[in-house]
Formats: structure tokens, C-alpha cells, sequence
């Protein structure tokens, strides 16, 4: 089984071909846009990380932003520095490099100014939109897939259909020799030891229990639980009645395969196959950029009261699993598992149907948010505060 992609020069495959325009610094948001918006065939990530950090999260965002330029979906990179971040640029550059891509770097300060940033990085962009442009799709196994996997604007239809429809997808994958990558720490609680279960060893379920245990600590050190953060005020009025409520519909998703290990926020997967945690929050912005950050190259997103928003590179597959969400949100939803609710269709049957949009969409089919565009509020998952 196969579908096109773009075999990179490290051996990766993609399924878009972006050029990359990464802002090292929250300074630099808006000459990055300005030449995102002249040059089409890029995407830039607009972050608020970069300075003023503490040591810990600038080498997190430093690593963030190579993993993000490392992406088999972006074909060439654009660095826009202010000149004096906090994050490092420079190597930015160089371990974006060794990936064998074309990475570029204009300096903000020394090149005078925000309007002669934007005009050497917009000739920049357009010579590397010209040279990456041409490269074709070819023929690849299935088992070069990454797929991140990610609920959102949960309710009680999420945990019954739209995440099982990811979970069947999700065992397929692994079946198939692919890689899957889920996330949402959060929302692991209550349902860690389910997961500590499945874990490969010991040390792999101990780490899982270990990455549960620290998000619930740091809410605690503000004086506080989770409560009205999660579950959220949508997921209550939706039905969800407690954290380990959501926490029991969120873990479907991830199917029932081996957990093979859990990667820190700014890690890309190597080499290893099969089903993967990531240490994330759950909060959109922060975990489609850590799930980009993997080397997915695509994410399929379960939602039951709608969650429309994408990213700039990796699309984002929406599984509606509430009937009357998808009537009234169809122009955004891209798989109706409301049919599963309805009796109308099995999980098998829609799961077929997602795995099938999903090779159509690593192939070059758009997804109903990337159409649209509406992929420009991410952000990285600092742990530190602004200082």
C-alpha cells in the first residue's frame, strides 16, 4: 500500500512542500508574515517565545523551531532573527542544514531595519519557492507515515465514535509498519495505568506515569486544580462530568497497540516505528506545534462540538463525532462519525473511510482547514515563566 509523497534528502517523506519561514523570536512574528504573504508555496510558524526566558525553555524553543524546519513537509527554510534573541539562531541553522535542505538566515537588526528585512527575505523566499517547486510526488510505502493524533471540543459523542474512528486508524497504522504519535497529558489522568499497561517496559510505563504525575504538580504549585481548566466549560456542557471522564474517552484514540516510549516536547521521532506518547498539554496551539515538531506529516483530530483550526504545515483531518455538530459545521468537518451515533454506519466503516481520506490528503488532497487557511495561531509549551 502506497501514497505520493516527497522523499527528502535525509530519507523522510512529506506530503506538502513548504518553504518554511521561521520566526526565531516573537520579534520577528511580523517580517516573517509580511514574507509569508508575498511569496506563495511558504508557511511561517507566528510564535510569543524567544526572549526574556529562562535558559531551560530557550534551549526548548531553540529545539522547538529546528524540529519544526527538520519536518519532512517543508522542502527549504527561511530563518528570520531579530539579531539579539534569546534562542540560537545559529544553530537553528546549522542542525537544519544536516538534513541536507537549503536553510537561508536574514538578521533583522544588521540588514537596517524591518523594510529592508522583509525585501532580502522576500527575494530569499522566492529563489527557494523557484528551486523547491519542481521536486514531484513519488510512490511510498505506507510505512513512512507519521500521524499525530489530537481531541478537541470533546463531548460525549468524542469518546463513543470519533475517537474510536482514530484509534481504528491508528491500530491500522501500526499494523502497517507506520508510526502514530498521541499526546494531550492532561487528559491521561485517571487513565494513566491503563496506558502504563500497554507500555513496551517498564521504564516506558514508569515515564508515563511520571509525565502525569508533573502536570498535575505544576497545577497544584499555583494553589489550585485543574478544575474549569479540565475538563473544560464546552466539555461539561457536552456531557463530560470529571477529568477522568474525558480522560477514558480521550485514551481511544490511541488504539490498542505496544506504547513504545514518550517523547519530551521538542523531540522528533528517529527512527523507531509503532505507537508513540508526546508529553504535550492540550490546548491547540501547543500541541499541533509539538505534533508537528515529530515529523508528522499529517494529523487526524477528533472533535464533538467542533474545533475547525489547523496548522500552517501539517494538515489537520477533522473526525466530527456528533451528528448535529457536522450539519451545522460541514463546511469544517471532514469526517461525519456522527453516523456511528446515528446507527447508520460501523466504527470500522468510518474508520475505513478516514484511513482512506488520510492517504488521499498525505497525497495532496486539502484539508477543509487548510483551504480555508485557518492554520495561523500556534504557539510552543514553555515551563517556564517570562522574565
Amino acid at each position: 500500500m502506497e501514497f505520493m509523497g516527497y522523499v527528502r534528502p535525509d530519507g523522510k517523506v512529506g506530503a506538502r512542500n513548504y518553504v518554511a519561514i521561521i520566526p526565531s523570536v516573537t520579534c520577528a512574528n511580523d517580517v516573517a508574515n509580511a514574507i509569508h504573504n508575498q511569496v506563495q508555496g511558504t508557511a511561517t510558524y507566528l510564535h510569543h517565545q524567544g526572549c526574556c526566558q529562562l535558559p531551560p525553555d530557550l534551549e526548548r524553543v531553540t529545539d522547538t523551531l529546528i524540529s519544526l524546519g527538520c519536518s519532512p513537509n517543508a522542502a527549504a527554510v527561511l530563518v528570520v532573527s531579530l539579531g539579539c534573541e534569546g534562542t540560537d539562531h545559529e544553530r537553528m541553522v546549522k542542525e537544519i542544514a544536516a538534513t541536507g535542505k537549503h536553510v537561508e538566515i536574514i538578521h533583522i537588526q544588521e540588514l537596517g531595519g524591518i523594510s529592508k528585512a522583509i525585501q532580502a527575505g522576500t527575494d530569499i523566499a522566492r529563489q527557494l519557492v523557484i528551486e523547491t517547486s519542481g521536486l514531484q510526488r513519488q510512490p511510498v510505502d505506507v510505512s513512512n507515515i507519521v500521524m499525530s493524533i489530537k481531541c478537541g471540543g470533546s463531548d460525549t459523542t468524542s469518546g463513543l465514535a470519533s475517537n474510536c474512528v482514530i484509534g481504528y486508524v491508528a491500530d491500522k497504522l501500526v499494523d502497517l509498519g507506520a508510526t502514530v504519535i498521541f499526546g494531550e497529558t492532561t487528559e491521561f489522568i485517571g487513565g494513566e495505568k491503563l496506558l502504563a499497561r500497554r507500555a513496551v517496559t517498564k521504564e516506558v510505563g514508569d515515564k508515563i506515569l511520571k509525565i502525569v504525575d508533573d502536570m498535575e504538580t505544576r497545577a497544584k504549585s499555583l494553589g489550585c486544580d485543574m478544575r474549569k481548566g479540565q475538563p473544560t466549560p464546552g466539555n461539561i456542557e457536552g456531557g463530560l462530568s470529571s477529568i477522568e471522564e474525558k480522560s477514558l474517552g480521550a485514551i481511544v484514540k490511541s488504539g490498542t497497540k505496544p506504547i513504545q516510549g514518550v517523547l519530551e516536547y521538542p523531540q522528533r521521532v528517529t527512527t523507531q516505528k509503532g505507537l508513540w506518547i508526546k508529553d504535550t498539554p492540550g490546548r491547540e496551539p501547543e500541541i499541533l506545534t509539538g505534533m508537528a515538531v515529530t515529523g508528522a506529516q499529517c494529523m487526524m483530530f477528533s472533535t464533538g462540538r467542533g474545533a475547525p483550526q489547523g496548522f500552517p504545515s501539517m494538515p489537520v483531518i477533522k473526525i466530527c463525532g456528533n451528528p448535529n455538530t457536522y450539519e451545522r459545521m460541514k463546511e469544517d468537518m471532514d469526517i461525519n462519525a456522527g453516523l456511528i451515533i446515528k446507527g447508520e454506519k460501523t466504527i470500522e466503516e468510518v474508520g475505513e473511510e478516514a484511513f482512506a481520506k488520510l492517504l488521499r490528503t498525505l497525497s495532496g488532497e486539502m484539508t477543509k482547514n487548510e483551504a480555508i487557511q485557518y492554520f495561523t495561531s500556534i504557539d510552543i509549551h514553555c515551563l517556564g515563566p517570562v522574565i
